[in-house]
C-alpha cells in the first residue's frame, strides 16, 4: 500500500515537472484541458473540454501578440469559465488582458487574478510546478475525492482550484491543498452544484452558476 501511494506521487511530480519544462519555453502558458482517458470521468462534456482547449489556445495567442515577452501570463478555462493568473507591467495590461479574453469566442466568465509585477523567476515557476504536482497527488490519494473532478494552478505559491463540485467537496480538497507544504494561500473558484445534481448528472454535467470564494487564509 505504501509502495502503491509513493508510486502514484512520484507518477504525478514527473509529469507536472515535464509540463513546467514544455511551458517554461514561451511567456504564456495554457493551463491544459484533461483529454483522453479523463473523457471518462470529468465532469465536463468531452465536447466542453474541447471548447476549453480552444478557448486556452486562442486566449494564448491573443496574449502573446499584446504582450510579446513583456509579460507572463497563464490561461486556464474549466467549463468555459477562465482564470487569469501571472505577472503584467501596468494595470492598464491587466485590464487589457480581460477585455481581450471576453472577445474569444465560448468564454463564459472571467476571474482576473493577473498582478502588476515582473515576471515571476524561472525557479518559482519550477516551485509552482512542484506544488501542483503535490496537490493533485494528495488529491488522488484522498479515499473522499474524485481527483478528475479538481483542476489546480499554483501561481507563487497561491493554489487555484476549479472545478464543478458539491460543497463537501470544496472544503475538503480546500483542507487537503491548505496542508501541502510550499502553498501560501487557497483560492477557490468553483462552480458549486448539490450532492443530487452531481448524482443525476455526472454523465453529463451542465453549466452551474458560476461562484468564486477567494479563501486569503494560508
Amino acid at each position: 500500500m505504501k509502495f502503491e501511494r509513493s508510486r502514484s506521487v512520484c507518477m504525478l511530480l514527473a509529469t507536472a515537472a515535464l509540463a513546467g519544462g514544455l511551458s517554461a519555453c514561451v511567456p504564456l502558458v495554457m493551463g491544459g484541458a484533461a483529454v483522453g482517458t479523463l473523457v471518462a470521468v470529468d465532469r465536463r462534456t468531452s465536447g466542453t473540454q474541447l471548447e476549453d482547449e480552444g478557448i486556452e489556445f486562442r486566449a494564448a495567442n491573443r496574449l502573446h501578440g499584446l504582450y510579446g515577452d513583456r509579460a507572463h501570463v497563464n490561461v486556464t478555462s474549466w467549463n468555459r469559465q477562465v482564470l487569469l493568473t501571472g505577472e503584467v507591467p501596468t494595470q492598464e495590461d491587466r485590464q487589457k488582458a480581460e477585455q481581450t479574453l471576453r472577445e474569444v469566442e465560448n468564454v463564459r466568465s472571467i476571474v482576473n487574478d493577473l498582478v502588476v509585477a515582473p515576471p515571476s523567476s524561472l525557479s518559482q515557476r519550477s516551485n509552482d510546478t512542484l506544488i501542483t504536482g503535490k496537490v493533485k497527488a494528495s488529491f488522488v490519494d484522498a479515499k473522499d475525492l474524485v481527483s478528475a473532478a479538481f483542476k489546480v494552478v499554483t501561481e507563487r505559491g497561491v493554489v487555484y482550484l476549479m472545478g464543478r463540485v458539491t460543497q463537501r467537496e470544496a472544503t475538503r480538497a480546500t483542507e487537503i491543498a491548505r496542508g501541502v507544504s510550499g502553498v501560501t494561500k487557497v483560492v477557490r473558484v468553483f462552480e458549486i452544484i448539490s450532492e443530487e445534481e452531481l448524482r443525476r448528472n455526472f454523465a453529463n454535467p451542465q453549466p452551474a452558476p458560476v461562484t468564486r470564494d477567494p479563501d486569503r487564509t494560508p
